[in-house]
């Protein structure tokens, strides 16, 4: 896997890297679809959306239906049947929330669909993604919540950069790209230093791990800009779990190209609609009557087809085409950001496109329509 940067703007950055199954332009999103699908969605949505990549959990597709029946069927492309890269994470994030126990050969937790006891490995961890056949295969970590006490981070990120030796040891698959993590917390000097050796592994790419647990927005700012500082510039910089407009322009301006979030499915399915002048609940009593689109700016097929009135009434009575409609839609917002966020450093203008998205979220402002 190659990253090309193509131009700059300060520490912003677009370029594109090169996979087995297409090359990916950055900044880009990955929409999650966990089990193999993204919900409600299938992959001639993603195509017609311009999703470049998306992203699948290796925690679930182990467990269900088992990475062995994936590859059987032919690989995680031919299982969800999408023709685009897909990136698998590590498992990490899952095994976390499990409160799985944690120990220097790998972590044993309770599987969440029928109570087994799992066992995951950082070997075992690269062999289930080389079965499932992704393009971007992620290392087994230790996650940390936030806030925590200084020796626990410090733990937790030097068991990962051990890990991290061990995944580099186990991997077989030539055309399977694999990322390192960055652990550390908001302490810049264990941030600094897990950047620093997991670079020195040489993966093919770095992801910024650990954030999103409990940290201020100012605190994961810097810890990106420290980690973004000390890692090679001809690699790929994914911040992993960022998904929000705000936090996303912040992290693309610290030099960050690659991000992943079920944010914009999971508020789809709660009825929050995301838009370039701030959010909104589709279930509020003022969108009863309402002719008008979800954004009138966006012209997407939701917004092209139907009324909030409409919108709201699938929600109150719980239809399933409604989850689907507002997934199509803030999906299509948030793919097209990146795509503006893209154009703005090309032309040598993002500092100004920053500025003046976060002040129309700010102030309502609907201004012009994402480019």
């Amino acid at each position: 896997m190659i990253f090309d940067v193509s131009a700059r703007e300060g520490s912003a950055r677009t370029g594109a890297f090169h996979t087995a199954h297409g090359d990916v332009l950055t900044p880009a999103f990955m929409p999650v679809g966990t089990r193999g699908t993204v919900k409600t969605l299938d992959g001639e949505d993603l195509l017609d959306l311009d999703a470049q990549m998306v992203l699948s959990n290796t925690y679930h597709l182990m467990l269900r239906p088992g990475s062995d029946v994936v590859r059987e069927l032919g690989g995680l492309h031919r299982f969800m049947n999408w023709r685009g890269p897909i990136l698998t994470d590590s498992g990490g994030y899952q095994v976390f929330s499990l409160d799985a126990k944690v120990r220097e050969e790998g972590v044993t937790f309770r599987s969440t669909y029928d109570g087994s006891r799992v066992e995951l490995t950082p070997e075992r961890a690269v062999a289930v993604q080389e079965d499932l056949g992704s393009d971007v295969a992620v290392a087994l970590d230790v996650l940390v919540g936030l806030p925590a006490n200084r020796e626990v981070v410090e733990a937790a990120m030097r068991r990962t950069l051990r890990w991290a030796e061990r995944v580099m040891h186990a991997r077989q698959r030539e055309d399977q790209a694999v990322f390192g993590i960055i652990q550390g917390g908001t302490d810049p000097s264990l941030r600094a230093e897990s950047a620093v050796k997991t670079a020195e592994l040489d993966f093919d790419g770095y992801a910024v791990g650990g954030l999103s647990v409990g940290e201020s927005d100012s605190e994961r700012d810097r810890a990106i800009e420290v980690v973004v500082g000390e890692l090679p510039e001809d690699r790929v910089r994914y911040t992993m779990g960022l998904g929000d407009t705000e936090g996303m322009l912040h992290a693309v301006a610290r030099g960050i190209d690659l991000f992943d979030c079920v944010l914009p499915t999971r508020l789809a399915r709660h009825g929050k609609v995301l838009t370039p002048v701030g959010d909104y609940s589709i279930r509020r009593a003022e969108h009863a009557r309402s002719h008008a689109p979800l954004d009138p700016s966006c012209g997407c097929s939701t917004c092209a087809s139907y009324s909030r009135g409409y919108l709201r009434h699938l929600f109150l009575t719980n239809e399933p085409t409604g989850l689907r409609l507002l997934t199509l839609h803030n999906l299509t917002y948030t793919l097209r950001l990146m795509g503006s966020i893209r154009l703005a450093i090309l032309e040598g203008r993002f500092q100004a496109f920053m500025a003046s998205t976060l002040d129309r979220r700010v102030s309502g402002d609907s201004g012009e329509s994402l480019a």
